[in-house]
């Protein structure tokens, strides 16, 4: 899609999730004999992950606790640390709701780890050694084709089809590197819906015209393609793979990178093999002629939400990639987006590369688009 969301690349390769009972091993503190056996997870995809265990003990248990670690990109590890819902008893039935629509969507593909902790009556307390669980969307049966840093899953269709997907993928990331010198450091989960309301009833937040959504901290795509119409929703992959690559490479603590480069990269790779539509083409035209066009560093923050701007804010942001692309070369480009992996600010960036800031790239940049 063209409107990044903002909102979240283990291999999908279980694609049926349980988690074999396993009884722990006894505290070894008191006298209690805390066992925890069934320990599973069941998900209800996309609302909520539901985690549940048994535990057996000698006296009434009195406190059980979920941590769990989700695999995200992320420069500190984090534990979450939830109260499960039980009654307490010698014999207890726990469980705990994962809500996904309020932690935030976690793809399919991405591992969590977690482990249980244990009190009773007695002041005895057991930690269970951790247990591993994918994330899948149960709706579906999913089949599974992998080359090199890209995972793709899709269902209902044949070999052929994640064949084409594939291709797409592997030509946009051969294109990618060619003019930016970007390549994925991490594998790439790409999740393929065959049909719009399959898409929306699985994918968080999206608005009915989405065509596809990234979640660069899952380094996941989420794409709708439409046998029916596989030509023309093929794009989508390339738009969508641009974004979580170039994440990759400009991820750092401090900043992102401009909208502006963020998304005319993720343009410039979708459309490098057909014309712009024509939303994009008119609305450059429309800017020029008009003289309306929108400076760089006001396109380096959110785009509006209005139609004609939006539009404009796309055209200009591709145009402007394509003009650095082939005004300095790929290397350069390399070099500014490894510039952002360091922290640099938008104008430090632009004038350690190519010496000039925002305000002298929009200067030149228009000079050229209006030959």
């Amino acid at each position: 899609m063209f409107k990044k969301l903002t909102i979240l690349i283990i291999s999908l390769c279980l694609l049926s999730i349980i988690i074999s009972p396993a009884v722990y091993p006894v505290s070894a503190q008191g006298q209690g004999q805390i066992s925890v056996n069934n320990s599973a997870v069941q998900a209800n995809y996309p609302s909520d992950l539901n985690f549940s265990c048994h535990v057996q003990d000698n006296v009434n248990v009195t406190d059980i606790r979920l941590e769990y670690q989700v695999h995200e990109v992320s420069f500190a590890q984090v534990t979450s640390e939830s109260e499960a819902t039980f009654n307490p008893s010698p014999s207890v039935n726990a469980t705990y709701s994962l809500n996904m629509q309020q932690y935030g969507q976690i793809p399919p593909g991405i591992e969590i780890d977690y482990w249980w902790i244990i009190k009773d009556a007695a002041g005895n307390k057991l930690q269970t050694s951790q247990n591993q669980y994918i994330v899948v969307d149960t709706k579906h049966t999913w089949s599974n084709l992998t080359q090199g840093k890209i995972n793709l899953y899709w269902y209902g269709q044949n070999q052929s089809f994640g064949k084409a997907v594939m291709s797409e993928a592997q030509t946009a990331l051969s294109t990618l590197a060619s003019d930016t010198g970007a390549t994925p450091n991490q594998t790439v989960n790409i999740s393929v819906y065959t049909s719009t309301q399959d898409y929306t009833a699985s994918v968080l937040g999206v608005p009915e015209w989405s065509g596809g959504v990234e979640l660069s901290q899952y380094n996941s795509i989420f794409v709708v393609i439409n046998p029916g119409s596989l030509t023309s929703d093929l794009p989508a992959v390339a738009h969508e793979l641009t974004h979580v690559v170039v994440g990759q490479i400009t991820s750092n603590p401090y900043n992102s990178i401009p909208f502006w480069l963020n998304e005319g990269l993720a343009v410039h790779i979708q459309f490098a093999e057909a014309s712009l539509p024509s939303q994009f083409t008119s609305a450059l035209s429309n800017g020029i002629a008009n003289n309306s066009l929108i400076s760089v560093r006001s396109i380096s923050d959110p785009f509006s939400a209005y139609a004609d701007k939006a539009n404009l804010s796309y055209a200009e942001s591709v145009s402007i990639v394509t003009y650095l692309i082939d005004q300095y070369g790929a290397a350069k480009m390399n070099q500014f987006l490894t510039s952002f992996e360091q922290g640099m600010a938008y104008d430090d960036a632009l004038q350690a590369n190519y010496g000039f800031n925002m305000d002298g790239l929009y200067t030149q940049w228009k000079a050229w688009v209006q030959k």
